[in-house]
């Protein structure tokens, strides 16, 4: 069966640098664009970043851009997030999740797949 395993998430104070890793396994993990959710407590959910089969061509939303970075690995099924400069308004629920074109959808119903979250906390 399908499993996207999200870890690497923790608690860390604002400015600080943190890498999310999602492991996937029951597909053909290459074939699909893949794409990262996040969710806070009292908020909506909101898409972050995208990258498509290859990797090599990623997309942002606005409140990360230049801060993420989201990178794959094909060859180990294991797609990232490194994320920098972090705030507290950076603090959710993380979810990777599958999709067979770029995507950037809010509500994760709209994907394939997506997995259990990792918790990322960033509070002073």
């Amino acid at each position: 069966q399908v499993q996207l395993v999200e870890s690497g998430g923790g608690l860390l104070q604002p400015g600080g640098s943190l890498t999310l890793s999602c492991a996937a396994s029951g597909f053909n993990f290459g074939h699909y664009f893949m794409s990262w959710v996040r969710q806070a407590p009292g908020n909506g959910p909101e898409w972050v970043p995208s990258i498509n089969t290859r990797g090599d061509s990623a997309r942002y939303a606005d409140s990360v851009k230049g801060r993420f970075t989201i990178s794959r690995d094909n060859a180990e099924n294991t797609l990232y997030l490194q994320m920098n400069n972090l705030k507290p308004e950076d603090t959710a629920l993380y979810y990777c999740a599958t999709s067979n074109l770029f995507m950037a959808a809010n509500e994760l119903r709209d994907y394939d797949y997506w997995g259990q979250g990792t918790q990322v906390t960033v509070s002073s």
